[in-house]
């Protein structure tokens, strides 16, 4: 083997290496979800004195029951990640905006039991992310017309108008959109 093919096989291998020794955390703010990586010296840096105001665009749910909706997700990592970063938590604030698919995410786990057969599997992460302060907002006219009444939603969830109301109000608020 030429000696160039063997020393870029060896970069490759410590490379390799040095990503397996690499682990997802969660927390501080939201332990248990939210994992993310830890990057070291990024070239774009992050200005730690600013407010980071988020507002996710939350539609889509996946079809399992089971399976917890990685969009809401996105939250507790935008949370984590930035407070692993040293953004101080009292500069983080976000909305989530669910609409559409995503309007069961948000209910009870008895009112979800008795729709789905099992528990609401967002549950614990909608109400780590209501007591960190964050606001939840839900669609009113997704209220209706999929069928979830406010009586079945997750204590601390806020009802709007509609999802582009609220998600015109945030903006107006300096909340930036984020929609994946």
């Amino acid at each position: 083997m030429p000696r160039s093919v063997k020393f870029l096989s060896l970069i490759s291998f410590i490379f390799c290496i040095s990503l397996s020794s690499q682990t997802k955390n969660s927390g501080p703010i939201i332990t248990g979800f939210g994992e993310v990586w830890e990057i070291n010296a990024p070239d774009f840096e992050l200005d730690k004195t600013k407010e980071l105001k988020a507002v996710f665009d939350i539609m889509s749910s996946p079809e399992d029951h089971n399976q917890i909706n990685a969009t809401i997700e996105t939250a507790a990592r935008f949370l984590n990640m930035h407070a692993q970063s040293g953004v101080p938590a009292d500069q983080l604030k976000i909305a989530l905006v669910v609409h559409n698919t995503a309007s069961k995410d948000i209910i009870t786990n008895e009112a979800y039991k008795k729709r789905y057969g099992t528990n609401n599997p967002n549950y614990e992460l909608v109400q780590a992310l209501l007591n960190t302060g964050g606001q939840i907002i839900f669609c009113g006219q997704s209220s209706i017309s999929r069928g979830f009444p406010r009586e079945e939603l997750i204590n601390g969830v806020q009802l709007s108008l509609s999802a582009m109301t609220a998600l015109i109000q945030l903006q107006d608020e300096d909340y930036r959109l984020i929609k994946f």
